[in-house]
């Protein structure tokens, strides 16, 4: 089974690190990273780095498809290179998942027109303009097509797929394995949660779109 977890620079980390750490104990998993070429990528903090061992060329028929979040996948969404492989993998693919604004580039690539899909909460309403019906769900699934809020709902979605994959009691054991079991010390991770005066610290801190994005 074939797993291609896309990679660049300025992804947010965690948006592929959560669902690696899942993903890659599934039995019978080969788990790469990719990206347009390979090499190191930088992460948007610019203190954390991963290496895509293979290029998106090498990979045209995974099994399964991650797309992450973060500053740097903004560009993909014009990048036509990039849409194209997308769809082409995803018509052939078992499930293609998102993690936080990899929705968007899903979108971008005609993935999500029709379908109900969820991204980080503070990009949601830009599902719509790909013909995507917005959610605001922690893990979204709608056909083979399984997209993720933000950031650490990353590990939610890639147990809900290792689930999907291979049952149930794999998936509860990578669970265990990992000893995810959340207790965080604020209730304050979603926006119906946190204080209105952090919900806008938050909106100030995003780079936004620097336009309304359309499929590609």
């Amino acid at each position: 089974m074939q797993i291609a977890i896309l990679i660049f620079d300025r992804l947010t980390a965690l948006d592929a690190v959560g669902p690696y750490e899942v993903l890659s104990r599934l039995p019978g998993a080969e788990l790469s990273f990719v990206a347009a070429k390979p090499g190191i990528k930088t992460a948007d903090t610019g203190r954390l780095s991963l290496e895509a061992q293979r290029s998106i060329a090498e990979v045209q028929n995974p099994d399964v498809i991650v797309v992450p979040g973060g500053e740097g996948n903004r560009p993909l969404l014009a990048d036509q290179p990039m849409l194209s492989w997308l769809r082409s993998a995803h018509a052939g693919s078992r499930f293609t998942t998102s993690v936080c604004t990899g929705s968007l580039v899903l979108g971008a690539a005609g993935i999500l027109d029709g379908l109900r899909a969820t991204s980080h909460w503070a990009y949601l309403e830009y599902l719509e303009s790909f013909g995507a019906t917005p959610v605001s769900e922690r893990v979204v699934e709608d056909g083979k097509v399984i997209t993720a809020a933000g950031v650490s709902s990353g590990i939610d979605m890639a147990l809900h797929l290792a689930a999907r994959l291979a049952g149930e009691e794999v998936a509860k054991t990578i669970q265990l394995g990992i000893e995810y079991d959340p207790a965080p010390p604020f209730d304050s991770g979603s926006p119906d949660k946190a204080d209105p005066s952090l919900v806008e610290a938050v909106r100030r801190l995003e780079p936004g779109l620097e336009r309304e994005p359309q499929a590609g």
